[in-house]
């Protein structure tokens, strides 16, 4: 039987993905062939000899050593795209009440006294002229990052009139093509964000982005911009939102990782973390995170992985093989001689490379004995070799 560790809360929907005749689940259980994790660091955490796969059941994997993970030969998959319509909800929301001053109006509203609010409109009415604020229509928005997240916030802000410019120097030339309809893309930073009203990240935290937008990058933006951060929050030097917020450089910032300066600040729309929370999300995220774990490891196909290539394909009748190695030359041609030297008939095989490492599946038509894999573990650059049976 599968063992499966839980960390933080999985919604029922993806647990209920696991049959339970193959698989205990639990958050105590020892030496788990799969974990499934949300947002809880796992950086210091012991991976026991049968771990296999960790799901992300979200979007970001900062939370996970990576590399660590690559270099013991586990699987890291994610949840891409199933959180993105609840975080695309909450910067649209988020960006309308940051421009309209609607947290600073509800909370004005909120201190009048009882005698004030009761029947004098004219005491709630003089608030029209301290908070009034910009419509987005016709504004110009600059979308950092336009993946799963930062596409939808193109056609959504399409839709409302504005002006849509988008850099990701990542995204595919096709992809590009597809989201012409709803945006402009620039050829780089400083050119998305030149005369930009409105400033929107969503882009991944890693060490390329780590403190990226910063004071030099907020020097470049136009006086009054409004900034929106509701995708990781070391992405942003923080001290220098703060200044920008204070110099007026900056006429307001709408984030889900406020810092203790920060929310102090009443120029700042404040939320904990909270974009990607919806029930929807959860649900979304926890299938995903679920049936990419259960085809790993009962068919060893790999789909949304971040430190892998993703490979999938159907199985053929007999057993599988799958191999982790690193991406050299002349690690196929070794793997297949020990095949062939054991007398094996190979079926079918892919083998696809992600940067230094590269991931195979081999299919047999029979039985595949044990002494195969240790043959092929012995190879000098294999990190992993599993034998899935049929």
């Amino acid at each position: 039987m599968y063992k499966i560790q839980i960390l933080n809360h999985v919604a029922d929907e993806g647990l209920a993905q696991f049959n339970k005749d193959k698989y205990a689940i639990s958050e105590n259980v020892k030496d788990p062939d799969g974990i499934m994790v949300r947002s809880k660091p796992i950086h210091d955490m012991d991976f026991g000899p049968n771990l296999k796969i960790i799901a992300r059941c979200g979007a970001g994997v900062n939370n996970i050593p990576i590399d660590r993970c690559t270099a013991d030969g586990i699987c890291v998959v994610n949840a891409p795209g199933g959180n993105a319509n609840a975080v695309k909800e909450m910067t649209i929301a988020a960006m309308i009440m940051t421009m309209r001053h609607g947290y600073q109006a509800m909370t004005w509203v909120r201190n009048l006294s009882d005698e004030d609010s009761a029947y004098g409109q004219n005491v709630v009415e003089s608030g029209k002229e301290v908070f009034r604020g910009p419509e987005i229509m016709g504004k110009k928005i600059a979308i950092l990052g336009v993946g799963n997240v930062g596409s939808r916030m193109a056609k959504a802000c399409h839709d409302l009139g504005m002006n849509v410019v988008g850099y990701d120097p990542f995204l595919s030339h096709n992809r590009q093509l597809e989201l012409r309809n709803y945006l402009d893309f620039a050829p780089t930073l400083e050119e998305t964000i030149a005369g930009a009203d409105v400033v929107t990240i969503h882009t991944p935290l890693d060490e390329s982005t780590k403190g990226s937008i910063n004071g030099k990058v907020i020097s470049q933006m136009v006086d009054g911009v409004y900034l929106l951060n509701f995708a990781r929050g070391g992405i942003v030097d923080a001290d220098a939102v703060c200044d920008a917020l204070e110099s007026g450089k900056i006429a307001g910032y709408a984030t889900d990782f406020p810092t203790p300066r920060m929310k102090k600040l009443d120029k700042v729309f404040c939320t904990p973390h909270l974009a990607s929370g919806t029930p929807e999300a959860e649900i979304n995220c926890a299938v995903m995170g679920a049936r990419e774990t259960i085809d790993y490891i009962e068919n060893g196909n790999i789909v949304n992985s971040v430190n892998l290539p993703d490979v999938s394909f159907a199985r053929a009748e007999g057993d599988r093989i799958t191999v982790i190695h690193e991406n050299k030359v002349g690690m196929l041609g070794l793997m297949t001689e020990k095949i062939a030297a054991a007398g094996l008939n190979i079926e079918n095989l892919v083998n696809k490379a992600k940067g230094a490492v590269a991931y195979i599946i081999l299919d047999f038509n029979g039985s595949v004995p044990q002494t195969i894999a240790d043959a092929l573990t012995a190879i000098d650059g294999v990190i992993r070799v599993r034998v899935i049976k049929a």
